[in-house]
């Protein structure tokens, strides 16, 4: 199981993550390792992916790994992954994080931490896929196999997985503050539209099981095709529109269209998503949140790709 780069989770003014972030390296995984779990204390460790993120995360061995909560806001997510993952894995189609363990703060780092089973598989690129619309389309089976999941007891949208799942309205405030910002680098008229339009719908329905970070950095790919969906620290049951971002930020044209004919969802659920979409392309842009030089130079792009077609089929 891999992660690469740090992603977007902080929601600036709606609730800050914790400033303090302990030095998390391969020496100090390899102290706690020992201490915890002496069993595995002569395994290697060594790191994986690049950047910050919301975990450090380090393989173990040949089969497992460890993720490190980088914050006080993610750590919150160990136990909820620990519970529910077990759970919707043998209803799901594709293979997801299996957790093997959880660490107690020790040797100076203050958080819950994890061991998952390795999954094997490289991260979602488009070069990497043999067919994107029939990745599209696996990734939407995948989905609506979550979203038909029995979400009683799930958690609600809150603190654990930053509101996704919940009202846009959390987000208006900032949404607002990054068009005001971009005024003469976007069309802020379309932006407010896209916006606003979204505000004007809900989701109606019971609560559903959502992903909450469906991004490329989260898909695995084996031989061309989606082998498995891992990071699930921003799951919650509640509205499914956040797990459609990834239709404008990797997907276009008639990947796009696939991926939506396989989702039984109504105009409002994708006009929100495209709304999901916009909102976390226009924090980085106008620089409320922290990022990577590398994702630095992605919003631009995604907010391109909303504003080109705000029609929902597009």
């Amino acid at each position: 199981m891999q992660s690469t780069g740090r992603r977007v989770a902080c929601v600036g003014s709606v609730d800050k993550m914790d400033i303090e972030q302990p030095v998390i390296d391969a020496t100090l995984v390899r102290r706690m390792v020992a201490a915890r779990f002496p069993q595995w204390a002569d395994l290697p460790v060594r790191s994986v992916g690049v950047g910050a993120g919301d975990n450090k995360t380090f393989r173990l061995g040949e089969h497992m790994i460890v993720r490190l909560p980088s914050a006080g806001d993610y750590s919150v997510q160990v136990e909820k992954e620990h519970r529910w993952l077990p759970k919707l894995a043998p209803l799901l189609p594709l293979p997801i994080p299996t957790p093997l363990a959880i660490g107690e703060p020790a040797a100076g780092y203050p958080w819950r931490w994890s061991i998952y089973r390795w999954i094997e598989g490289d991260t979602a690129a488009p070069e990497r896929i043999a067919d994107l619309s029939d990745f599209a389309a696996s990734l939407a089976q995948f989905l609506v196999a979550l979203q038909r999941i029995d979400p009683t007891d799930g958690p609600r949208p809150g603190r654990h997985n930053f509101w996704r799942g919940g009202s846009l309205t959390t987000y208006d405030a900032e949404t607002r503050q990054a068009i005001a910002l971009l005024k003469g680098k976007i069309d802020t008229k379309a932006a407010t539209e896209v916006w606003e339009t979204a505000l004007k719908t809900a989701w109606d329905r019971p609560p559903v099981w959502m992903h909450g970070d469906v991004s490329a950095g989260n898909l695995l790919v084996k031989e061309g095709r989606l082998s498995a969906v891992i990071d699930f620290g921003m799951l919650g049951v509640g509205d499914p529109a956040c797990d459609l971002s990834i239709a404008w930020t990797f997907f276009n044209g008639e990947s796009r269209k696939a991926f939506r004919a396989m989702l039984p969802l109504d105009a409002g659920t994708w006009a929100r998503g495209r709304a999901w979409t916009l909102w976390k392309a226009l924090i980085v842009a106008a620089g409320l949140v922290e990022t990577n030089t590398v994702e630095a130079a992605r919003p631009w792009r995604v907010i391109d790709e909303v504003l080109e077609g705000r029609s929902i089929d597009t």
